[in-house]
């Protein structure tokens, strides 16, 4: 493995045992006078901004239960009302009681497909189910036979941690692993550009990183990759929902997210791009019934004749490359009520509905003692900041106010939602305080 530098950049969140605490308690607190003002422009009355006091983009924050107040989306995004209730409709069926005779569980999976597949603008033909962002990935670097190989894969720093352990792993058996590194809190295209030279096999990034929001231009990257003969995976569960994805636009050969996060859904269901034009450069790595096209025996009584005791035809689609066997339900009338809420809403819309938000951090959380890690210009819903033993100093405080918010040792993690307000960022500063 060779990287920019001698190693991988430190990453406090994988030793961390506060990385994936969840923040709870009670109640809220006012917000203090003595912060530091909004220049005048935010000051200035407009639509957006007048907006932001009325519980959300739309009143959204009434569609929600949740106690307290969440500024952790990138962690796991609260539930709807809405999807709660198809939620109850789906365990009707599980019960099998008088309401439960309408669910059409293979009804609620098709729909929520072509939601999705909307959303991020791609066909259904190329998408497939799978248990989680990772799997995903690991369909991606199996089905192009890298495992054991010394063939060239280009990845940066602020791709998923999760991955880059995999990538790691597989450099130790022989995979030529090249990580770029951040500069000014960003990855450089022309940074990754001269790391993709030709015969790179796979670019892998992490089109929004989960660390500090960062955001690739995918289009720009797919088009240095794909001038030097490299295909590229993006892991888009920080995006998908909450900022603008166009999959056909952009050029990405491959992608995945889980469900839980900005779409709404739920924790062991997740959803693989892959480009019509790539399907043929990924072999099945994996084995399963939901793969058959079709599979008939000549066994038992009635079956057709044959000299086999069966014969089977492989489907030729997205699915039947990647998917593999049972898949949940539950999660599933979760995601399609979820993804027919974000459609009506607008990714744009939200986008847009958060930008002031992250600009009072961006402005606020400095001038007290924070150090920013999220490039001022970012239009993820993610923002970073560093300070040394900010986890320890501030959790008992977030947890006695209700404050969820992502603490690591060193580091906070805050991400807005088109369900929070301005009220929501200033009862925060005032406990960062």
């Amino acid at each position: 493995m060779t990287t920019d530098a001698t190693q991988l950049p430190h990453r406090d969140d994988a030793i961390d045992p506060a990385r994936r605490r969840w923040l709870r308690g009670l109640g809220a607190l006012p917000a203090l006078a003595v912060l530091p003002a909004l220049p005048a422009q935010a000051r200035t009355p407009s639509p957006v901004r007048a907006a932001l006091r009325h519980g959300g983009l739309d009143g959204a924050r009434a569609r929600f239960e949740y106690a307290g107040t969440h500024l952790n989306g990138a962690y796991t995004h609260p539930v709807a009302r809405g999807a709660a209730s198809s939620l109850r409709h789906y365990l009707d069926g599980r019960l099998m009681n008088r309401d439960g005779r309408s669910v059409d569980l293979m009804a609620e999976r098709e729909q929520a497909m072509r939601l999705f597949a909307r959303l991020v603008n791609a066909d259904v033909a190329e998408l497939a189910w799978v248990p989680s962002t990772m799997v995903g990935e690991n369909h991606v670097v199996s089905g192009l036979g890298l495992p054991g190989t010394r063939a060239r894969v280009v990845t940066d720093a602020y791709h998923f941690s999760g991955s880059l352990f995999m990538y790691s792993e597989l450099a130790k058996q022989g995979l030529d692993l090249h990580v770029v590194r951040p500069r000014d809190n960003r990855i450089h295209i022309e940074d990754m550009a001269r790391a993709i030279t030709p015969g790179t096999r796979l670019v892998a990034v992490s089109q929004v990183s989960s660390l500090n929001g960062f955001e690739h231009d995918l289009k720009a990257l797919c088009d240095v990759a794909h001038a030097r003969g490299a295909l590229v995976y993006a892991d888009i569960i920080q995006a998908a929902g909450t900022v603008p994805v166009d999959l056909h636009a952009c050029g990405v050969d491959f992608a995945a997210c889980s469900t839980y996060k900005w779409l709404m859904g739920d924790f062991g269901i997740g959803l693989m791009y892959v480009r019509a034009s790539s399907l043929p450069a990924l072999r099945r790595s994996q084995w399963g019934y939901r793969q058959e096209q079709s599979f008939t025996t000549h066994l038992y009584p009635f079956d057709p004749p044959g000299s086999a005791p069966f014969e089977s035809v492989a489907r030729s689609d997205t699915p039947g490359r990647i998917e593999v066997g049972t898949l949940g339900y539950a999660g599933v009338a979760m995601l399609r009520a979820s993804l027919e809420l974000l459609l009506e809403l607008g990714v744009e819309r939200i986008s847009a509905w958060r930008q002031p938000l992250l600009a009072r951090l961006q402005q606020a959380m400095p001038a007290l003692g924070y150090l920013p890690m999220t490039p001022a210009d970012s239009r993820s819903p993610i923002v970073t900041f560093a300070a040394r033993g900010v986890g320890k100093r501030l959790q008992e405080r977030f947890t006695a106010a209700g404050m969820e918010a992502t603490l690591y040792q060193d580091r906070i993690r805050i991400s807005p939602s088109f369900h929070n307000q301005m009220d929501d960022i200033e009862r925060l500063l005032e406990l960062c305080t």
